[in-house]
């Protein structure tokens, strides 16, 4: 015979949903403003998180993706004109991916268009901030 869940159970199913509904409603975000640029979702991840000189697997791990998944967008950006790869300072294993100038123009583009009715624009600054600081709290475990 089942028992009936905690409350708490239910509050953190409940939780789990709205941080899925939530999640699935950025992603549908990106990926219509995405579209309006010639891009894909990954591309246009790829360049929201791409804020400075930084290596594949640096890119990789800020799109929540595997280095080769990161490469393969990568690529297509690159044949575009808008990233190059060039030596890193310190590594020389390692490359650092940089925008081109056109690069940083459809970046800031795009960072515009990602703005404009995003589903976290009904939160003011304060509760975006308090939204970020618990959410970093739920995925950054002891």
């Amino acid at each position: 015979m089942r028992t009936n869940p905690e409350p708490q159970v239910i509050a953190e199913r409940q939780l789990c949903g709205l941080v899925n509904g939530l999640a699935q409603q950025i992603a549908e975000h990106v990926r219509e403003r995405a579209t309006t640029l010639g891009l894909t979702a990954a591309q246009a991840t790829a360049l929201r998180e791409l804020s400075g000189p930084m290596t594949m697997r640096d890119l990789a791990e800020r799109m929540s993706c595997e280095p080769s998944n990161a490469t393969f967008v990568v690529d297509k950006l690159e044949k575009q004109a808008l990233i190059e790869r060039h030596p890193h300072p310190t590594d020389r294993r390692a490359k650092q991916l940089v925008l081109t100038a056109e690069g940083e123009a459809l970046r800031e583009r795009l960072l515009d268009l990602l703005a404009q009715d995003s589903p976290l624009a009904g939160l003011d600054p304060q509760q975006q901030r308090s939204l970020q600081d618990l959410l970093e709290k739920a995925i950054t475990r002891p």
